[in-house]
């Protein structure tokens, strides 16, 4: 015979002690952590773009204005080294 009754419990299974203010100075130290290196590396992304474009002003050749051309050789070099040098900053981190 099945009992006709079970006891229900509102309670997680597991109740945990409430965070210390080191362990949340802490969780909060790694969170901005994680948003900064997402930032670092959405300019990242954003530099690969302008290069991007930039090489194509660059390849366009004669239907491009000369100072555009050159200003878009700089970018297309400034953005390369300016990405690589992220890469190294963010691999040390």
């Amino acid at each position: 015979m099945t009992p006709a009754f079970s006891v229900v419990s509102n309670l997680p299974e597991t109740v945990s002690a409430p965070e210390t203010v080191a362990q949340k100075v802490r969780r909060l130290q790694v969170e901005a952590a994680t948003l900064a290196r997402q930032q670092v590396q959405a300019l990242e992304d954003a530099l690969a773009q302008v290069m991007r474009l930039s090489n194509e002003i660059v390849e366009g050749g004669e239907a491009y204005p000369v100072g555009a051309r050159e200003i878009a050789r700089r970018l297309a070099e400034d953005a390369d080294a300016s990405v690589k040098t992220l890469d190294v900053i963010l691999s040390r981190h």
